[in-house]
């Protein structure tokens, strides 16, 4: 918005010019995001204690995390407050991507609400019904990826994968279910990951950062042709939705690193793992999405085995699913499982980065 109010006005006042720059927007994108969760943190904590909107803990989990039963929840409407905002200043709204990137963190944001609301005022750590939940999640998924589908670039449809230079094949309306499948489960294995104190809001971060790069250099015609990677017009923009979810995760990661005094619930979860599916999804990075989040997909696989042994078997192979708690039941601290994820991430992003120039 900032751009279409301030740019036209360089021609009198030539300072305003800086406003086309998207690295100019972009930084003070996550600037204002950081500041928003920053300044307003301690506000909405204290008003979430008022409320008595307190973490139901599962009985059955680490005896470790029972103290932490009562802690403020639903930190994800500070999140998602900060990214509109921020996002709603900076980017370039009259830019389809933009607007489908803003859709995403409200649209899954509102079913997380939804469910924690439903936890906190039932007393019911389980929250929705799974059904329910999943066709929230569905709903949101498909308008997004019809959106996409019908306003999308050309290169909507081709699948890509990393290290090859021309698209694997063209889905064709298998796009369709194909991005349904993708942002749910994304959203999922974000979700999953938030059980300890900053661990999803930290690797969040690392996957923003690096979508930050790949989306800045996706949407500039020189850096795609010498990368050799698909131009997205307009996918510059998502630099700047990018560097908004960092700034957020870093605020929030403030009031979240351990011990936590909030957490940001599947509000939070779901909005963030919601914007990095469609992140990928704009600038053709869905395969690799699954190394540059590579923490939230050991965390969604270590369940589904899990389950499926369980039910096959009648064992387990983890001491308990997601993985992060079979670490803990290990004799790790929580500190010390998160630092650990965090590096992991860092490692896949670094990976990720490098498969822009080996081609």
């Amino acid at each position: 918005m900032l751009k279409e109010l301030l740019f036209p006005l360089s021609r009198h006042f030539s300072p305003f010019n800086v406003f086309q720059y998207i690295t100019f927007r972009a930084a003070y994108a996550a600037v204002t995001a950081l500041l928003i969760t920053f300044l307003c943190g301690p506000w909405v904590i204290q008003y979430l204690r008022r409320l008595r909107f307190g973490e139901e803990i599962r009985a059955d989990g680490p005896e470790t995390h029972q103290q932490k039963s009562g802690t403020p929840t639903m930190g994800g409407v500070l999140i998602i407050f900060s990214i509109v905002v921020s996002g709603m200043l900076w980017l370039d709204i009259s830019v389809a991507y933009s607007l489908i990137g803003l859709l995403a963190v409200v649209g899954f944001g509102a079913i997380g609400m939804v469910d924690d609301l439903h936890k906190i005022l039932r007393k019911d750590k389980d929250g929705l019904n799974g059904w329910g939940k999943i066709l929230g999640q569905v709903t949101v998924a498909l308008v997004i990826a019809l959106l996409l589908y019908y306003f999308g670039g050309e290169h909507t449809t081709q699948l890509y994968l990393p290290f090859l230079k021309r698209p694997l094949l063209d889905l064709g309306l298998w796009y369709i279910p194909f991005a349904v499948l993708l942002l749910v489960g994304t959203s999922n294995a974000v979700n999953l990951t938030d059980g300890l104190d900053g661990l999803a809001t930290g690797l969040v971060l690392m996957v923003s950062l690096t979508f930050g790069v790949i989306t800045y250099v996706s949407g500039r015609v020189d850096y795609a042709y010498y990368l050799q990677i698909p131009y997205i017009p307009g996918g510059g923009e998502l630099a700047v939705l990018s560097l908004a979810v960092a700034g957020a995760c870093v605020g929030f990661l403030w009031f979240n690193s351990h011990p936590a005094e909030i957490m940001m619930g599947d509000t939070g979860s779901l909005a963030l793992g919601g914007v990095i599916g469609v992140l990928a999804l704009m600038i053709k990075k869905e395969i690799l999405l699954i190394i540059v989040g590579g923490v939230f997909v050991m965390e969604a696989v270590s369940v589904i085995v899990q389950v499926l042994s369980y039910k096959v078997r009648g064992k387990r192979v983890f001491r308990m699913a997601p993985v992060h708690h079979h670490f803990e039941l290990l004799g790790w601290s929580e500190t010390k499982v998160v630092l650990r994820l965090w590096i992991l991430g860092g490692l896949f992003a670094i990976l990720s980065l490098s498969t822009l120039k080996i081609r």
